[in-house]
């Protein structure tokens, strides 16, 4: 088996050969971090890589797969978004004002993913906090797709999809505050899953926009991410909105196929503006193949998704308006300590350090949170809201699950929609309806488009994750759509 055969294989495949003694740890890693240092100067998908974590975790893994009691994931080859804090590791929300910072605690996913065995390669590029739907808003440099080193690979989490991708890492960690999990698992050809919120802590997490975040998994396929999220889900003391329900729940009869389910096509995504034909078509077709599985398709309808994103982009603004306040340069990261005074010093560190997209949605927050507006637009956008999780309610009494395109197109070229912010915000209107109502989703590759991949968005209601994972490993196995390792160029 060469190296790159390693590179390929998914956890169930690792964990045989592993158990069997056909490969190592260490074989597992070295052929990963060999594809990071051949590849990843044209993906830029890791921002550092972690060979001091990964030394002592090989070691770890090795010494309990020969005792015979080795943890789930042991020896499989992980990387963290550059949101996830990881004690001792610099991590910095893909920002300049956080250059430096080494936390001292470890966000309990990640915690819990090295508990069960995985070996961290390295932290991975991403929109500056979060923000962003391409990774063209790092503090750093833009991420490139795998599949076309001119085109976006989605963002906030794009690192993180580009290195399952590309064949850097088996899987990834990723978050989804308005579909920055989903889209860029579209736009790169593999499996991301976001969970319903609440069900992984969010402890250790960079927050961008409190009421909406949430940690999921990318990986190779369905099982894989199942996995992981089951691993890393449950109560955690240290974060007070997460729930008591046990994660292995999201496994429950997960492998059942979607014979006798009904399946929810709503009109408004089915026909959204600006979807592009080729997504569209390839949409379609996974619609006949599920009927041929054994679904029922029906027709569902989300009447306020109109007002959805405008909704979102005043409650994610709001809320980072407020968690980013704590970003001065006093305490920690960038400090502009030649300020003349302590207003000054604010200023000139928040300016310095701080993105023009970062600017953009602080000052939006703001203004939405002032005296005057907050009753205008704060509190207006949350009963806009409120309408929206009703109206996921409504369609799920008639349907076990959602489908649809996950973006309405394809990767875009870099560069093409960097000066005309409302046209990046279109890219996630298909999937900030998930996270405004907290549902659980997932996008899974379904064909492509001009070359490019294109994914299938499934949500079902919430703690659903079973019902979600249920149709999209039907539809992986109906299909034969395998998230394939992209032949980087």
């Amino acid at each position: 088996m060469t190296a790159d055969d390693l590179t390929e294989l998914t956890i169930k495949e690792a964990a045989r050969l592993l158990r069997l003694g056909s490969i190592s740890a260490s074989d597992l890693v070295t052929a990963h971090v060999e594809r990071i240092e051949r590849l990843d100067p044209h993906v830029k998908a890791f921002l550092r890589l972690t060979p001091e974590v990964w030394e002592k975790q090989v070691e770890e893994s090795e010494r309990r797969i020969r005792e015979g009691n080795a943890p789930p994931l042991a020896g499989i080859p992980l990387a963290v978004k550059d949101v996830l804090c990881v004690r001792g590791v610099e991590t910095t929300a893909g920002s300049q004002i956080l250059r430096g910072f080494k936390p001292p605690y470890t966000g309990t996913a990640v915690a819990r993913l090295f508990e069960a065995g995985a070996v961290m390669l390295g932290v991975t590029n991403c929109d500056e906090f979060a923000m962003g739907s391409s990774t063209e808003n790092s503090g750093y440099f833009p991420t490139r797709n795998p599949w076309d080193l001119t085109r976006v690979p989605g963002g906030s989490s794009g690192g993180s999809a580009a290195a399952v991708a590309a064949g850097e890492a088996m899987i990834s960690l990723g978050t989804d505050t308005g579909g920055s999990i989903r889209q860029p698992a579209a736009l790169c050809g593999v499996v991301g899953m976001k969970p319903t919120y609440g069900r992984v802590s969010r402890y250790g997490l960079i927050a961008f926009a409190s009421s909406l975040d949430q940690i999921g998994p990318f990986a190779r396929s369905v099982d894989d991410a199942a996995l992981v999220l089951s691993l890393m889900s449950g109560l955690d003391p240290l974060d007070a909105t997460s729930s008591d329900r046990p994660g292995m729940e999201v496994l429950n009869n997960f492998g059942a196929g979607v014979k006798g389910m009904r399946l929810g096509v709503p009109r408004e995504y089915y026909d959204v503006k600006g979807i592009e034909p080729g997504v569209k078509a390839a949409i379609d077709a996974a619609l006949f193949i599920l009927t041929r599985a054994g679904a029922e398709i029906v027709d569902v309808s989300l009447p306020h998704t109109d007002y959805g994103l405008a909704a979102y982009y005043i409650i994610a603004p709001a809320e980072c308006s407020s968690n980013l306040a704590r970003f001065d340069g006093v305490r920690y990261g960038l400090s502009e300590v030649d300020a003349a005074n302590i207003t000054d010093e604010y200023l000139q560190t928040r300016r310095k350090g701080f993105g023009t997209e970062v600017r953009r949605r602080v000052m939006l927050g703001t203004y939405a949170l002032s005296s005057g507006y907050y009753d205008a637009y704060y509190l207006k956008a949350q009963k806009v809201r409120t309408l929206i999780k009703r109206d996921f309610d409504e369609a799920f009494k008639r349907c076990d699950a959602i489908v649809s395109a996950t973006s309405p197109t394809v990767a875009f070229p870099i560069g093409s929609k960097t000066q005309d912010p409302l046209s990046m915000y279109l890219c996630d209107v298909l999937t900030l309806g998930g996270n405004l109502a907290g549902l659980p989703g997932i996008s899974v590759p379904c064909g492509t488009s001009d070359g490019l991949p294109v994914g299938l968005q499934v949500l079902g209601p919430q703690w659903g994750e079973n019902v979600v994972l249920r149709v999209a490993r039907a539809y992986e196995e109906a299909s034969e759509t395998k998230a394939e390792v992209a032949s980087v160029v």
